[in-house]
């Protein structure tokens, strides 16, 4: 077996590609760091300087942010959505996948014509005027319903519960005399664990980033992360040094979810590669 060495022009541009990746993260931490003077400076400074933690604890203190509530409420949205989608995806993964049932096919198309709607985009007004008709404007329930279960989701956990769950196993249990439902916990959740991680991940991401709908249905009182930072702005002017210090702040979870379930990742990624 021959093993593969990069060569030198491989090094560079890899190096190059993560210099070009990572610098974005370093110049949020240089002007998180910095005086807002500073962060619109010319030529701009390129270290980082001593006013980190002054303008953390502004961030933190702000009175129209409302930071902390910001990061609870959407940890709380994002791992709501996150545990719904991941045991609605198997579920619904495991029946498309292992279970013959009239009209599967036709189910499973309903579900990727779903992907190719714009829902957020197309179905904001009616979405809205379903959360003032329930008097739910103004709370979590209003950006968590909406995401509790999507169609990427279960086409993803679908084939990977095809690839990673084969029907004599399936039967086999049955023959055991194990019901649906412990099937699908003794058998399929162990063997989807990895594309469990990888959605769980994604969702958690995407839930976290979301700034639109929360927007719309939320106010500066009850924010969520991404609405608090944008309450960071100065009435008359763009406060950038405390916009990316609570830019670095709202990035910490993600790195924790990421360095907590990175190797389920890329488990599951090279799972996926070797069956393929």
């Amino acid at each position: 077996m021959t093993i593969w060495k990069p060569t030198v022009l491989t090094r560079v541009m890899l190096g190059l590609a993560i210099i070009v990746s990572a610098f974005p993260l370093y110049w949020m931490l240089v002007i998180a760091s910095r005086t807002n003077s500073d962060a619109v400076a010319t030529p701009p400074k390129f270290l980082p300087g001593g006013n980190l933690g002054q303008n953390i604890i502004a961030v933190l203190t702000h009175p129209e942010a409302q930071f902390v509530a910001g990061l609870t409420n959407s940890f709380i949205v994002a791992s709501v959505v996150t545990v719904s989608v991941i045991i609605i995806s198997t579920l619904a993964g495991f029946a498309f996948a292992n279970l013959n049932f009239r009209g599967r096919n036709l189910l499973l198309v309903l579900v990727l014509l779903t992907m190719a709607v714009p829902l957020q985009q197309m179905g904001v007004v009616p979405l809205y005027r379903l959360m003032v008709s329930l008097e739910w404007t103004g709370t979590l329930k209003a950006v968590i319903l909406p995401y509790l279960l999507n169609g990427f989701g279960i086409f993803l956990m679908t084939q990977y519960t095809r690839q990673s769950v084969p029907m004599e196993l399936v039967e086999a249990a049955r023959v055991d005399g194990a019901a649906t439902l412990r099937i699908w916990w003794n058998v399929v959740l162990p063997a989807v664990r990895p594309g469990m991680a990888v959605l769980g991940i994604n969702t958690f991401m995407l839930m976290w980033n979301d700034y639109m709908w929360p927007l719309i249905v939320l106010n500066q009182e009850n924010p969520t992360v991404q609405i608090a930072i944008n309450g960071l702005n100065a009435r008359f002017s763009t406060e950038y040094s405390l916009i990316f210090a609570g830019t670095a702040l709202s990035i910490i979870p993600l790195v924790l979810v990421f360095v907590a379930f990175g190797r389920q990742i890329v488990g599951g990624l090279m799972e996926g590669a070797v069956k393929a």
